[in-house]
C-alpha cells in the first residue's frame, strides 16, 4: 500500500509555503471559539497581560436593601418571619397584619422597585424612606422607617404600603 501526499506548487505571485507545511494537506478553517478554550476559562485581553483588577462591588444603601426585602414579603415571595431579626417595635406586627393579603402580588411580571429615596433624621441614626413599586401598569407607594441600633445594624421600625400601615395600627 502506497500513500501519496499532494503538494501544491507555488504560483509566481504567492509566497512560498513554510517548509514544514509544504508536505501536509491544506488547512481547513477551524470554528471560531474563544482563545484558550470555552468562554469564561481565560481572562480577557491580549495574551500575556494580567487581568484588570476591579473594584469590589458597591454595597447597596440600607434603605434600598430594606425596600427589596419588604417587597419580597409583600409580594408573597418570602414569609413574614424572614424579617423577624430585621424589625423592631411595631414593624413586625404591621407586617403580620398586612402581608397575608400579599398586596403586591400580581398575576403578571414580578413587582419591581422603581425608586427608593431617603430622608435622614436625628444624627444619622434614623432614616425615613419611601419607595415606588411597579406592579404591572400600576405604581404603588411604600414608606418605612429604619433605626440604627447600638450594634450599628439597621432595623425596620415602621411600615406603610399605600396607607395600609396606618390602617393596621388603628385596628
Amino acid at each position: 500500500m502506497t500513500t501519496t501526499l499532494a503538494t501544491t506548487t507555488p504560483t509566481p505571485t504567492a509566497t512560498p509555503p513554510h517548509p514544514a507545511t509544504a508536505t501536509t494537506r491544506p488547512r481547513t478553517p477551524r470554528p471560531r471559539t474563544a482563545p484558550g478554550g470555552p468562554a469564561g476559562t481565560r481572562p480577557r485581553g491580549p495574551a500575556g497581560t494580567h487581568p484588570r483588577t476591579t473594584a469590589p462591588p458597591r454595597a447597596l444603601p440600607p434603605h434600598t436593601v430594606f425596600a427589596e426585602r419588604l417587597l419580597a414579603v409583600f409580594s408573597g415571595e418570602r414569609p413574614v418571619h424572614w424579617m423577624l431579626g430585621h424589625t423592631v417595635g411595631e414593624a413586625y406586627e404591621q407586617l403580620v397584619r398586612i402581608a397575608p393579603e400579599t398586596p403586591l402580588r400580581s398575576l403578571g411580571p414580578r413587582p419591581v422597585l422603581r425608586r427608593c429615596s431617603v430622608q435622614v433624621h436625628e444624627g444619622r441614626t434614623v432614616v425615613e424612606a419611601f419607595a415606588t413599586i411597579a406592579t404591572g401598569p400600576r405604581v404603588r407607594a411604600m414608606a418605612f422607617r429604619l433605626e440604627r441600633g447600638a450594634d450599628h445594624r439597621w432595623r425596620c421600625a415602621a411600615v406603610e404600603l399605600d396607607g395600609l400601615g396606618a390602617t393596621a395600627r388603628r385596628t
